[in-house]
């Protein structure tokens, strides 16, 4: 069976994990060999990065170095993880990838597109998922679903962040489903786990028939 690469995306509290997972399980009965990971993070290098993005510190990340780490942890995740995982044949499931970095960096911190495209260009030129889902729902929504899931530690840096912030990243998003509509499909997040995942499943099924 060809390897195949699905990303999950959208704001905080939308479901991608909760998705994420049960797509796996879903894949997994089907004989489908399936690698779970994320980003930043899924290798350890990748998650001491992740961590030095997440921390909520004394000082000040400026929007350029965020951006630079962001692509550290996913030029050590890519190489050591990603592509050997597709080249064997495994279906990779990833939690963000570098839509997210337009979205995040370039919607919500305001970085010009031509500082991530040169970064792409460097770290993943061409290289992109077979399926990106972007699992869409209003900000309020998905903040309040994210405010009750924070654990003991609290909200992580990007929790923090107003909603002016999080209404720029969507908007990010929501025109790179427009202008690449076969790679990013838009799926509504408000409904039930279980019908989101009948969606998700009806979008990914016809890449494993294609593989058969």
């Amino acid at each position: 069976m060809r390897g195949r690469f699905i990303t999950f995306e959208g704001v905080e509290g939308v479901g991608k994990s909760t998705q994420l997972v049960r797509c796996a399980a879903w894949l997994s009965e089907q004989g489908v060999e399936v690698v779970r990971t994320r980003e930043p993070g899924g290798t350890p290098r990748a998650e001491r990065l992740r961590n030095l993005l997440l921390e909520r510190g004394d000082e000040p990340m400026p929007p350029p170095c965020e951006l630079l780490l962001m692509f550290a942890a996913r030029s050590t995740h890519l190489e050591n993880l990603v592509r050997p995982a597709i080249a064997r044949g495994a279906w990779v499931l990833c939690d963000r990838y570098t839509d997210a970095t337009y979205a995040y960096q370039g919607g919500g911190r305001g970085l010009p597109q031509r500082d991530i495209d040169s970064l792409v260009a460097a770290v993943h030129p061409g290289f992109w998922p077979d399926l990106t889902v972007l699992l869409d729902a209003p900000v309020e929504t998905g903040l309040a679903r994210a405010s009750n899931r924070n654990g003991a530690d609290g909200p992580d840096r990007f929790e923090t962040e107003r909603r002016e912030f999080f209404e720029r990243v969507r908007e990010v998003y929501l025109m790179r489903a427009a202008r690449e509509p076969r790679r990013v499909r838009v799926v509504d997040a408000t409904g039930s786990v279980d019908a989101v995942a009948r969606l998700i499943q009806a979008l990914i099924a016809p890449l494993a028939l294609a593989d058969r």
